[in-house]
């Protein structure tokens, strides 16, 4: 996977109003969908004047509605996350595939891309039975660490790469079972990458148990990777890899004959 090389924060060439904006934007999610003034700007991390100003701003832009004290995203704000979507050629192809294994297993099946210490969902076949206390679509961002895409696709990063994100990301005890020792995230990423799949057995949420693969171009470029999400009491590891690991790896073969 070809990493962009990014300016840093103290360039002259870094604009930090278009930043301050984008932050407020990704400060809305399932949890803050409607937030005040003073709310945004704790989320944010800056003072309610430059908060006030970027909100009234975006709101002018039409991408904030405004209700008295609350602000909350206007769906104009979708057009953001559609350009995206457009550019990629392939999403209906790869929504097809996801909904095929989705169909055989049962189960939710999606595929995401990394950005920075988080994975995107750029796309998501979901089961009718829900996995998450939040719900997950497309845009929704997780901890790389702790999901089995995103260590799906760390595991088979460079390896100068793959050791910048273990230095760097957040190892934190979501559950009884998360892995917190940086060896022992090191020992499982190359264990991962021996492999070519990743179970994630609930170190994210309680009872959640998922599969990966890494997703490639023809050329072996990294692009992403795609999973399949269960219930543990419903689901068995044994089951994720014996039963489910051989639908993926179609599915992921299948995939990658589009990428050029």
């Amino acid at each position: 996977m070809k990493q962009d090389k990014k300016i840093p924060f103290d360039s002259p060439d870094f604009v930090a109003s278009l930043a301050g904006g984008l932050s407020v934007l990704r400060a809305f999610d399932d949890n803050h969908s409607t937030m005040t003034l003073s709310e945004v700007a704790e989320r944010t991390d800056m003072d309610r004047a430059k908060a006030r100003r970027y909100l009234l701003t975006l709101h002018a832009l039409g991408y904030v509605h405004k209700d008295k004290r609350q602000f909350k995203l206007s769906p104009k704000t979708l057009s953001i996350g559609a350009s995206y979507l457009s550019s990629e050629h392939h999403h209906d192809i790869v929504q097809f595939y996801l909904e095929r294994v989705t169909e055989q297993t049962g189960e939710s099946c999606s595929f995401a891309v990394l950005d920075d210490d988080e994975v995107v969902y750029i796309a998501r076949s979901a089961a009718k039975h829900r996995l998450l206390s939040i719900t997950l679509s497309i845009g929704t961002r997780l901890p790389v660490a702790y999901t089995s895409m995103g260590r799906a696709i760390m595991a088979n990063l460079p390896e100068d790469e793959r050791e910048d994100y273990i230095q760097k990301i957040k190892l934190t005890s979501h559950t009884p079972f998360s892995i917190t020792d940086r060896e022992q995230f090191r020992v499982m990423l190359n264990e991962v990458y021996n492999n070519q799949y990743v179970v994630v057995d609930q170190e994210l949420d309680t009872g959640l148990r998922s599969l990966a693969l890494p997703i490639y171009k023809a050329n072996n470029e990294l692009i992403g990777a795609i999973n399949i999400s269960t219930n543990a009491m419903r689901v068995s590891k044994e089951a994720l890899i014996e039963e489910f690991l051989p639908i993926l790896r179609d599915c992921a073969e299948k995939i990658q004959t589009y990428y050029i």
